[in-house]
């Protein structure tokens, strides 16, 4: 098995994170000096949690980024909820068979105008919101948004959580001073506990930005994470300009108790930015910052070592955690497996680590292929590595239909009964096959669930996770006038328990009864007819035995 010492392909074309780059730093008001050696660790305050990246960064290109639409067919809207506007998707397959839980993404357009807010949102497979964490502004993004498991550094105690990253993407025209798809200044990290409430904020080291590609929560306490900064350097022995940046990437580990840092693992220190897919001369439409690695995953194995997806080298490293070294690729230039047949991919996300030596991925196959390199569609991948053989083998793949061609992002999640959930990145569908799969131009095989976003929208990935929402804060009721009676609007952003409304009204606020026991809940938001005259209306969430949740605050009749 290859093992290599890290830094040792830089040391052989003289790259020198101390002199030379530091001396650039002046010219790069974004950049910082090089960061301490991998495994180091660096002090820091508690990580209290706050509010953060609530305003996008300024823009600093040649165009605005259109407002979002918030109204029509496309997008929905509620009486009792009148700030909320998320998308309305379109189911186009439910078959039995599913997975259980609910569905996360976080939409958002690339130059075109979102349908809805962007934000964070769970839906069921109606296609219903179930929760919906609006933000600002378009120029603001979620990503990663998922469930995930807690575990409290000093106790132990393990809880399942909402997490998601946070912040501006660089999206041309709005943002030209770095490649696309890197995150702006001023992002970070949300972990929310199941009541949707704040538990911890995170934030990267060394002079880096949080990285929207992947955030993951360990058993010792601590959360991995991608952060990125371009570093300047002169990239004419690249074929890039002399005033030049790159983008590098770090792994880090945080402590979540402390905010301290643990973990870290520099690309720019271990790989060589030659074997690049992406040509250094695209720096010149970027801010002069090269995309060199595209580091888009990472993932944790059993014994700690470390799998991580770089897009534009079109590989993927097995790392070991303990000493750094590299200790096994997978694609690119340098490969240390053969491939068999539909075993291949370009510009790849999402790898992770399977059982009995496999490993799965979101191969997305295509687009701006350079010269002779196949074009293929995009689809969920999963790999058997032979070791000994040193060969990798396609064992399942899962197509769409129609087929579809995703220039970036995307996922394929493993769930608990076998089935594959797919993101499809730059394309407005997710999806759920059945463990066997299918192939290319079979994309409906084995096909359980299918959903578009409108419009040109799009998630990062997509998640089918199970959530158990219980809102610290109480329900929504409206009450309008509608042909001589009343209807009530009743709503609980964010509940899984509620399955049924009461409602109650009378003359005053301190005199209400009940006029209508139990109201099916039919929705995120539920209309209930009555005739009472109120004018004072109240609801009460219920759940399946019946037994009261939370109320509603009173609220009075609107003509």
């Amino acid at each position: 098995m290859t093992v290599r010492q890290p830094g040792a392909r830089h040391a052989r074309r003289g790259l020198s994170r101390t002199a030379g780059v530091c001396a650039l730093v002046a010219v790069f008001t974004f950049a910082g000096c090089p960061p301490a050696a991998a495994g180091a660790a660096e002090s820091s305050p508690p990580n209290r949690p706050h509010l953060c990246a609530t305003e996008p960064a300024p823009p600093t290109g040649s165009a605005t980024t259109p407002p979002p639409i918030t109204s029509g067919s496309d997008v929905w809207s509620f009486v009792s909820e009148p700030g909320l506007h998320p998308q309305r998707v379109t189911v186009t397959a439910h078959e039995p068979g599913t997975a259980p839980g609910k569905i996360f993404v976080g939409p958002y357009a690339i130059g075109t105008a979102v349908y809805g807010q962007t934000g964070a949102l769970i839906s069921d497979n109606s296609g219903d919101p179930v929760w919906f964490r609006p933000l600002s502004s378009p120029d603001l993004q979620n990503a990663d948004f998922k469930v995930q498991t807690y575990h409290h550094p000093r106790t132990g105690k393990a809880k399942p959580v909402l997490t998601w990253w946070q912040g501006s993407i660089a999206i041309p025209p709005t943002y030209t001073n770095l490649p696309g798809g890197a995150p702006e200044p001023g992002g970070c990290y949300y972990i929310y506990d199941n009541h949707y409430r704040l538990l911890k904020t995170v934030f990267a080291h060394h002079g880096f930005y949080p990285d929207e590609h992947e955030f993951l929560l360990t058993r010792r306490g601590t959360a991995l994470f991608i952060a990125t900064k371009p570093v300047p350097m002169d990239l004419r022995p690249y074929g890039g300009p002399e005033d030049g940046a790159i983008l590098d990437s770090e792994i880090q580990e945080v402590d979540l108790e402390t905010g301290r840092l643990v973990f870290s693992w520099d690309l720019l220190d271990h790989l060589d930015p030659a074997d690049s897919e992406v040509p250094a001369s695209d720096a010149a439409s970027s801010g002069g910052v090269w995309d060199a690695y595209h580091l888009n995953s990472l993932d944790e194995g059993p014994r700690g070592e470390l799998l991580i997806s770089l897009r534009n080298f079109w590989a993927i490293y097995d790392i070991s955690r303990k000493t750094g070294k590299i200790k096994w690729q997978l694609g690119g230039k340098d490969s240390d497996f053969t491939f068999g047949p539909d075993a291949d991919f370009y510009w790849q996300h999402d790898a992770r680590f399977g059982p009995k030596g496999t490993i799965s991925m979101f191969d997305d196959g295509c687009c701006d292929q350079p010269d002779g390199t196949p074009e293929q569609e995009s689809h969920g991948l999963v790999l058997d590595l032979d070791f000994d053989e040193r060969r990798a083998s396609a064992v399942r793949t899962y197509y769409h239909r129609p087929p579809l061609f995703s220039a970036s992002q995307g996922n394929t999640q493993a769930l608990d009964n076998g089935n594959k959930f797919i993101g499809w990145g730059q394309n407005s569908y997710y999806s759920e096959y059945a463990n066997a799969g299918n192939t290319a131009g079979d994309g409906s095989e084995n096909l359980l669930y299918d959903a578009q976003m409108p419009g040109s929208n799009i998630s990062y990935r997509a998640f089918r996770n199970t959530w158990v929402g219980k809102p610290y804060y109480p329900p929504r009721a409206a009450v309008k006038s509608d042909g001589g009676e009343s209807v009530v609007y009743a709503s609980w952003n964010g509940s899984t328990q509620t399955r049924a409304w009461r409602v109650l009204a009378g003359p005053d606020p301190d005199s209400l009864s009940v006029v209508v026991r139990h109201a099916k809940r039919t929705g995120f938001e539920t209309a209930v007819p009555t005739d009472a005259p109120g004018p004072y209306f109240q609801v009460k969430a219920l759940d399946e035995e019946g037994r009261v949740l939370k109320s509603s605050e009173v609220v009075t009749l609107s003509p």
